[in-house]
């Protein structure tokens, strides 16, 4: 398969990449019959595919994998995307949903770059656990504390500040 990495998204391919996404869920879910993690990459601007989620979607695909694998979860399945609207990865398990999300959440709240990841659980009836669900406050901004869809309304940071700290993040963690 041909990546065209580092070419701008359009809105039209956002959208579909998402109902595709949506159309994988569901017949994951209907072949499985499990819990399912749809996992991608936080990746603020219009380039979606680069070298850089590339290396955060791989950290974040491995951790994923060594946090089934730790809590004695059978992966039933499991499947990269390479996508010009970013990398995707799908993983039916063999867990309680709950138990799986909360996992999720320590994952993105302890990891150094899970803040950069998007993690999802779904039930196997499809329902997405969020972390409201859980009592948790929405995701803070890369940037600063505030509420991560508040500073991307109002474009609080400029896509250099982002992409320049989402490199900083990388770069201690492969180096830690």
């Amino acid at each position: 398969m041909t990546r065209s990495a580092d070419r701008a998204v359009t809105l039209p391919e956002l959208l579909a990449s998402r109902d595709a996404r949506q159309a994988r869920q569901t017949a994951w879910l209907k072949q499985h019959g499990v819990t399912l993690i749809s996992f991608t990459v936080v990746a603020p601007g219009p380039v979606k595919d680069s070298d850089l989620t590339r290396r955060i979607f791989d950290h974040g695909l491995q951790a994923l994998k060594g946090m089934a694998r730790d809590a004695g979860w059978p992966a039933i399945a499991q499947a990269s995307f390479a996508l010009i609207t970013g990398p995707e990865a799908l993983l039916a398990i063999n867990a309680p949903a709950q138990a799986v999300k909360r996992a999720a959440i320590a994952l993105e709240q302890t990891h150094p770059l899970g803040r950069l990841w998007d993690i999802d659980v779904l039930t196997p009836q499809g329902e997405i656990l969020s972390r409201q669900r859980f009592s948790l406050p929405p995701r803070a901004c890369l940037i600063c504390s505030r509420a991560a869809a508040l500073c991307a309304r109002e474009q609080s940071h400029s896509l250099a500040e982002l992409l320049a700290h989402m490199e900083t993040r990388l770069n201690d963690a492969e180096y830690a």
